[in-house]
Formats: structure tokens, sequence, C-alpha cells
């Protein structure tokens, strides 16, 4: 599966949702299905869509129970989308580590105060 194709599935909210459902473990389609029908006010066929989606691009997997359809996230396309930040990783590594200096700093230069305030 391409990047791009990645973010294209990512990119729709309803299908987000789906995934933040499942990442807490498996679910049958029924109870997905109730939660973004009240959260986003779409149909159950729409909800089947976005299901369709996230299974046919390997985000979501489907099993039978009885008469159930269960639905668990996929790890590996996920790893993929984390693999392609893990680039841009190092902008916001950078400004923590800057936020850390400069925390750093400021919790010295009080301790100095406190120092100099003590002797006078």
């Amino acid at each position: 599966m391409g990047d791009v194709h990645a973010f294209d599935v990512l990119g729709d909210p309803v299908r987000r949702r789906i995934l933040e459902l499942l990442a807490s473990g498996e679910q049958a389609s029924g109870e997905v299905s109730a939660v973004i029908r009240d959260e986003f006010g779409i149909s159950q066929p729409a909800v089947s869509q976005h299901l369709k989606v996230l299974r046919e691009s390997g985000f979501a997997s489907v099993r039978a129970d009885g008469n159930r359809r269960l639905y668990a996230v996929e790890a590996a396309p996920l790893r993929e989308v984390d693999a392609w930040l893990e680039r841009f990783r190092g902008f916001w590594d950078q400004r923590l580590d800057a936020l850390g200096t400069e925390l750093a700093r400021g919790k010295r230069e009080r301790r100095l105060q406190g120092e100099v305030s003590e002797h006078e």
C-alpha cells in the first residue's frame, strides 16, 4: 500500500473514529455502527461502506462469530504510516529538546535567584 493511499483512508473522520473504537479491542459491526450513526448521523449502509474501505485497505480485519461480524485493527498499515512520519519526527524532537533546554534554564535561574535572596 502506498503512503498516499493510507492517508486517503485516514483522511476521513468517520474512518478515523471507527479505528479509534476498534483500538480498544475487537468489536461487532453492529456496535461500531450504532456509535458511528449516533455520532455522525449517517446511515447503516454508509457505515458499512466505511468498514468495507477499512477492510479492503488492510486497516481492519473481520471474522464471523455466529451471525456477528467482529472487526479488529490491523497494525501493518499503521506501521507504514508511522514509518512515513518517522522522517519528520526530527522536527518536533528538535523543538522538544529546545523546550527542555529553556525549562532547565528557567529552573536554574530561579534557583540562583533563590540563593541570592537567601544571602542578602
